[in-house]
């Protein structure tokens, strides 16, 4: 007999310590969404939610919104420091910013669009990591900086990934180089590691429809794709004092994918 496995919210919700500021690129996404919503369900804290193209819909006085397309080093410093300036200081940083510029067989993959998913997914999340440990570091206050990875790094992506998997695997080792540099000043760098997410990236991305959608979830042991909460609450765990003893670390979220 095989059992339907469903997500079911949990009665409770996670939180960081009051007074924290936190910036989080890509903000418009589906799990950039579900972190602003968690953390005003639960936090008083002050959220930077930034959006390439378009301002962050909301109206709750604790969100300060950021409107900027990353185009080169300086648009990420810029953001991180307007946020540093409007809020007083940085304490978190979440990179969720990220995409796929091609859809087809990495074979056909024009140049242009090996140099965006690069850009987007690689060089873009150091420097606005780098830019965030700068005021980290002045501030003396330590700091807490997540970036995004995927599990298919670890096995080379697929045909259609691979440039995609080669800039996350990229991002592991800025997870485990940061975290060296920041803890002696203890700010505390780690990644997660998604599989399958139910966030709307590969509609958006991919154009992928409900069948596909409902195809890659039952290759999931679990027999489904995990809720953008799930991701969320995993995030500001690790945004928590009860994290205060983690860094360098990418945390899997995948369902058991590739077991």
């Amino acid at each position: 007999m095989t059992v339907t496995i469903t997500f079911s919210r949990p009665e409770w919700t996670p939180s960081v310590e009051k007074g924290q500021r936190i910036l989080i690129t890509g903000a418009s996404g589906g799990l950039g969404r579900a972190l602003v919503a968690m953390l005003l369900d639960g936090s008083d804290c002050m959220i930077g939610a930034h959006g390439s193209t378009k301002e962050f819909e909301g109206e709750d006085e604790r969100i300060i919104r950021l409107k900027k397309t990353f185009e080169s080093e300086a648009d990420c410093v810029a953001v991180v420091d307007e946020f540093a300036d409007k809020a007083g200081g940085i304490d978190a940083l979440v990179v969720l910013s990220g995409g796929i510029h091609f859809s087809g067989h990495w074979q056909d993959m024009p140049a242009d669009d090996w140099e965006k998913d690069m850009a987007v997914n690689l060089n873009q999340p150091f420097y606005l990591a780098r830019a965030a440990m700068a005021h980290m570091h002045g501030q003396k206050t330590g700091g807490r900086i997540l970036l995004t990875g995927t599990e298919s790094a670890l096995h080379g992506g697929s045909a259609q990934s691979f440039p995609y998997a080669i800039a996350k695997r990229g991002t592991e080792c800025l997870v485990q180089g940061l975290a060296r540099e920041g803890a002696p000043d203890n700010i505390l760098v780690n990644g997660v590691r998604f599989g399958f997410i139910e966030s709307g990236f590969h509609q958006r991305w991919h154009d992928k429809k409900d069948k596909d959608m409902a195809e890659r979830a039952d290759m999931v042991p679990l027999k489904r794709g995990g809720n953008p909460e799930e991701a969320a609450a995993l995030m500001v765990y690790l945004m928590s004092n009860w994290a205060g003893f983690i860094t360098g670390q990418m945390v899997p979220l995948t369902g058991g994918d590739w077991l």
